[in-house]
């Protein structure tokens, strides 16, 4: 009876459930939000950090340029809208957003579609219209295209997230190097990429995005993935962890494994520092259970343990691992 009850594996049980409950609520309070603690594990071990531009890297509340907007035509600004109510990218709602304050009423669209990375397009009386990615000689800008009619240019403006460089600076010090890697124009990854001091790669379409993880993954790397857009959707699941910001995109939040919130980039290097102090705890668990089994079995086989002190023994043994875990409160510092 006292060997049954000293090799009951309760200590065993809970090394690894109760420490990724106590590091889940941590996060919580500072705002990061883990799907299943699993994915602090995962966490704990990348080295390389891929991260999208607009929306994650910076505010991703970008705004239209009032003189690009203003020249547009009363047509044009109806079908304008019309297409960008039916998208959740970043440059789409601040267009909406423009356009109602403008007063315009959105045109009415027919067979509207949206491809990740490319736009959304539609037929407006007939003709085709879509609002899509500019070449690479652009800044941050999409292109309104009317059938029959010259395209117009509407230039954006975006801000750096608080803290973005700060980060990063983080990140590196963990010993993860960060990267850019984004569907947006050359150009505009190139001018976050001086503001940063990171290396991008611009114009990658969501399966562009999926071979750069692969390709890291092929040479050992572990990767996770920072985007918020519809097109990031298969880079998050594809890395072996992935973060996203709480305004990204449906399809961005459900992939990824972490979703942070507020305006700091700082929640990056906050899972990582957390995830990697839980993985520290577990294996700390695992070795007071072991420890506890390898002295207590023999002692109770060898009949010098009555029943009562090894109930004893395999609740402290618990207790034990619990309190060791209660240490990760503080783990989102």
């Amino acid at each position: 009876i006292a060997v049954l009850i000293i090799t009951c594996p309760c200590a065993l049980g809970l090394a690894v459930p109760v420490a990724q409950v106590v590091a889940c609520s941590a996060l919580m309070k500072r705002g990061v939000m883990v799907k299943d603690g699993a994915a602090l594990e995962r966490v704990a071990d990348v080295d390389r950090a891929l991260l999208d531009k607009t929306g994650t890297l910076t505010l991703g509340r970008p705004l239209p340029d009032p003189a690009a907007i203003a020249a547009l035509p009363g047509d044009a600004a109806a079908v304008a809208l019309g297409l960008a109510s039916h998208s959740r990218h970043p440059l789409s709602r601040a267009l909406v957003e423009a356009l109602n304050a403008g007063g315009v009423k959105p045109a009415v669209l027919d067979q509207v579609a949206e491809q990740a990375g490319q736009g959304v397009s539609a037929l407006w009386q007939g003709r085709k219209v879509a609002l899509r990615r500019p070449d690479s000689s652009s800044g941050i800008a999409t292109t309104l295209d009317i059938e029959g009619q010259p395209a117009w240019l509407l230039p954006f403006a975006d801000r750096l997230r608080p803290d973005a460089k700060a980060a990063l600076d983080q990140l590196r010090a963990l010993r993860i190097e960060p990267s850019i890697l984004s569907g947006d124009n050359v150009v505009a990854v190139a001018e976050v990429a001086r503001e940063t001091g990171l290396t991008g790669q611009g114009c990658a379409s969501p399966q562009a995005k999926q071979e750069a993880i692969a390709r890291l993954q092929g040479a050992g790397h572990k990767v996770l993935m920072a985007g918020d857009g519809l097109n990031d959707g298969p880079a998050l699941a594809a890395a072996n962890a992935s973060i996203a910001p709480g305004s990204a995109s449906d399809v961005g939040r459900q992939a990824a494994d972490l979703v942070f919130l507020g305006d700091s980039l700082e929640a990056l290097p906050l899972a990582v520092r957390a995830a990697r102090r839980t993985m520290r705890v577990v294996r700390q668990n695992f070795a007071m259970a072991i420890a506890y089994n390898l002295l207590a079995v023999p002692l109770a086989m060898a009949g010098m343990v009555t029943p009562l002190i090894a109930a004893v023994a395999m609740s402290t043994s618990s207790l034990l691992v619990i309190g060791n875990s209660l240490r990760l409160a503080g783990a989102a510092k």
